[in-house]
């Protein structure tokens, strides 16, 4: 439900992308969002809640705020978003490739568990206490 100016209050963005108005507070204070401002009313453009839109996906996905300031930021170069998409390809397999290690780590540890329990033959998917 879009206003005819396009500015969206701060309950309707909060509905939108289930967020709670101290969340976009928040990310007003960190300067990744700006609304504009009538006395102590919140309105926010079509490019907040796109910003928005990319800070909850990478909140989602692991990405720190700083990381994400930085992707967004890029939307700024003036190369219509070229050098944007290059550098998030880049952090995103980064990011993958960090969490199929982590994932192999963790695969390899349930591993050497369910080995020590079979050596001290408990059945490994057995929830007693020993």
């Amino acid at each position: 439900m879009e206003s005819a100016c396009g500015k969206y209050p701060i309950g309707e963005l909060c509905e939108a992308f289930g967020v709670t108005p101290r969340a976009l507070r928040f990310y007003e204070d960190e300067q990744l969002i700006a609304p504009e401002r009538r006395g102590t009313s919140r309105f926010y453009s079509d490019r907040d809640r796109a910003r928005l839109s990319w800070i909850l996906r990478g909140k989602r996905v692991g990405f720190s705020l700083s990381e994400i300031r930085e992707l967004l930021d890029l939307y700024d170069v003036g190369d219509h978003r070229q050098t944007q998409r290059r550098v998030t390809i880049e952090r995103c397999r980064q990011k993958i490739a960090a969490l199929r290690a982590q994932k192999n780590d963790i695969d390899t540890t349930i591993a050497e568990l369910e080995e020590f329990l079979t050596t001290l033959g408990s059945p490994a998917d057995h929830g007693s206490s020993i």
